[in-house]
């Protein structure tokens, strides 16, 4: 029943895993692992704590464990991504290879936490659990991620 539970989480899943990879080619892969891990690991999981939290913890020990090895990234490059300009509503118009070289500038920790609360809306309590630290660790690596990231994007000036 609880792995049937697994599959809504397959999406945010990707996108986690498109987050930490940064190569669309190794996402399934880690997805996969991930649901493998979880799948072997079930009895782990409590079942009056939060399914996508425990999931994402266990795709962030996959990938620390097999994937977060140096290697070459052959398919990354800031400057091939697509002229296309969006809409963010902290930042005005920003292009999407500035926003994915800003993000990929930002230590690996602050980006992490940056990432699950922002985009994937975990609350701080889920995010310390998740990466298992203090939850005044979330905060101040939010604080400074945020911080980073408005200093490396601006608002395009008006002239």
């Amino acid at each position: 029943m609880e792995a049937n539970l697994m599959v809504e989480y397959i999406p945010r899943l990707r996108r986690y895993a498109r987050a930490l990879t940064r190569d669309h080619h190794a996402v399934d892969d880690l997805v996969q692992d991930t649901l493998e891990r979880a799948l072997n690991k079930l009895h782990l999981w409590r079942p009056d704590s939060d399914m996508r939290a425990w999931l994402f913890s266990v795709m962030h020990s996959v990938f620390v464990n097999q994937w977060h090895v140096p290697r070459l990234e052959l398919d990354y490059d800031p400057k091939g991504m697509p002229d296309i300009a969006v809409q963010a509503p902290n930042f005005g118009r920003i292009e999407i290879g500035e926003m994915e070289k800003a993000l990929q500038s930002i230590p690996r920790e602050q980006r992490d936490v940056l990432l699950l609360v922002a985009v994937e809306e975990m609350s701080y309590e889920q995010t310390a659990e998740m990466l298992a630290i203090p939850i005044g660790t979330v905060m101040s690596r939010l604080s400074r991620a945020r911080e980073k990231l408005r200093q490396l994007v601006r608002e395009p000036e008006l002239g």
